[in-house]
């Protein structure tokens, strides 16, 4: 036998070996192969898949079903329309309208749309929001989460801290209860309830990060009156959510959700809240007097730190250090001087300069308070009695009066006002929309004081001005807080 003949016998020996060996395994082993469905009983299973609710237990202190069921009714959907570019270019809030509210360009004076959430704080059709939800809107359509539609009208507006108040037109809507933000721990969960991205009744949950947090997002037009004392927590919050309910597990409302921090817009583990307490006391003020009654201790006030301390020769590392006094303030009557460190309201310890405006903005002007501050390495306690921004304790109405022409509001220069700007009338630029104004460059915050070179003192004077000059050029003269001066030729 040749070697080709030995190499091919040898292939076939090896084939017929192993065929009769799996023959073989064949004959001995189970031939079963068994394919196990999906059933209600295995563990895998779809989604959707159903449970025995009754058997299952969640931990105390995680079931967020009860807050949730009864917050979702009480939060609704807020789309306003824009006639034409309602915000200014110098607004610190533009980016955030673009990248939170969902405030899209206005590029060609299309009327722009908006979106955002609100609270029923009341059953006849009162809602809480945030300011920048309705600010510069023409029309506001509340829409609840059974799709029942309205038209709401602004009770009143609080930029100094975002809140804005809300009316439509029905009795026995869905009301969520008010809640007590002082109450709140860290660590605690709470639910964010809105309208992000236009998904409707979104339940979101985390817990609370932080208390009393200042980010800077509401300071404008040098106006040093903003209350910036945050809850921050890590509840998924997006935009749309702005003006929404932060709830606790017992559902009720103890905040309303206003900012992120994130570098793309959307969420990035940051959100904020306004501390209901606050938003409480905003909303009775609106609803009872069209405005806000600011109690002020009338200080200029910094945080104290280890640097701060050492450089004054503070006998302490923390409390708000009075850096300025205001004559004929509430501050100034209670005998507080520059140099003093507050360390407490009403018995409360306050250490951030946020925890010390909320603490104040809670009263109204006459209120007594006991404040606790440390001179000379000594502490010590006075009642004090606040007053409002025109340095007394009465009532501010709503009195004021706006014109909106050409795109712009303007209002009256406050008495308040006649000492810190050094004036004694003038009309303030509230807001510049559009038009021949915003062309000129005008910015919100501008002062006028004379219109064609002659002085103006309140918006009837200014009017008529305006009445009078029509076809012809006008010259405003006026400044900023800050001291700017500024003049504008407009084309009239």
């Amino acid at each position: 036998m040749n070697k080709r003949s030995i190499y091919f016998a040898m292939i076939f020996s090896s084939v017929l070996g192993g065929l009769i060996a799996i023959g073989g395994y064949q004959l001995v082993a189970p031939n079963k192969v068994e394919y196990i469905p999906v059933t209600e009983k295995s563990p895998v299973s779809f989604t959707n898949y159903s449970f025995d609710s009754s058997k299952f237990v969640v931990p105390e202190g995680l079931n967020f079903v009860f807050a949730a069921k009864s917050a979702t009714n009480s939060v609704v959907h807020i789309r306003t329309k824009i006639s034409e570019s309602a915000r200014t270019s110098n607004s610190p809030f533009d980016e955030f309208y673009r990248d939170f509210f969902g405030q899209p360009d206005n590029r060609g004076g299309r009327p722009s749309m908006g979106m955002g959430s609100g609270v029923i704080v009341r059953d006849d059709g009162y809602i809480v929001t945030n300011n920048h939800v309705v600010d510069g809107a023409s029309e506001i359509e509340v829409m609840l989460n059974d799709n029942r539609t309205y038209e709401a009208e602004i009770v009143g507006v609080d930029p100094t801290t975002d809140i804005a108040v809300l009316k439509v037109e029905d009795v026995g809507l869905p009301v969520m209860k008010w809640g007590n933000s002082d109450d709140l721990n860290l660590g605690e969960w709470v639910l964010a309830v809105g309208n992000p991205f236009q998904f409707r009744s979104t339940v979101t949950a985390g817990i609370v990060s932080a208390k009393a947090r200042n980010i800077n997002i509401l300071a404008r037009n040098n106006n040093d009156l903003q209350i910036e004392s945050f809850i921050q927590t890590d509840a998924a919050v997006n935009p749309g959510n702005s003006g929404g309910g932060l709830v606790n597990l017992n559902g009720e409302l103890v905040g309303i959700n206003t900012a992120i921090i994130s570098p793309t817009g959307a969420f990035a583990g940051y959100s904020f809240a306004v501390p209901v307490s606050l938003v409480r006391k905003v909303y009775e003020d609106l609803v009872e007097f069209g405005t806000v009654q600011r109690a002020l201790l009338g200080i200029r006030i910094v945080d104290v730190n280890a640097d701060l301390a050492e450089r004054e020769n503070l006998d302490v590392i923390r409390g708000i250090y009075v850096a300025l006094v205001n004559p004929n303030s509430a501050a100034d009557d209670a005998g507080i001087r520059e140099g003093d460190v507050i360390v407490g309201v009403e018995g409360r310890s306050v250490n951030t300069t946020s925890e010390l405006q909320e603490l104040v903005a809670l009263n109204r002007p006459g209120d007594e308070v006991e404040i606790t501050y440390v001179r000379d390495g000594s502490t010590r306690k006075v009642l004090t009695t606040l007053k409002n921004s025109r340095n007394s304790v009465d009532i501010i109405l709503t009195e004021v009066e706006n014109l909106t022409i050409e795109g712009v509001t303007f209002e009256n220069v406050s008495e308040g006002d006649f000492d810190n700007l050094n004036v004694s009338g003038g009309i303030k630029v509230v807001e510049v929309r559009s038009g021949k104004f915003r062309e000129a460059g005008i910015r919100n915050g501008f002062i006028i004081t004379k219109i064609n070179k002659t002085e103006v003192d309140d918006i009837d004077e200014f009017k008529g001005y305006l009445e009078r000059s029509r076809g012809e050029g006008i010259l405003l003269e006026g400044f900023y807080p800050n001291g700017e001066k500024a003049y504008y030729g407009i084309g009239w």
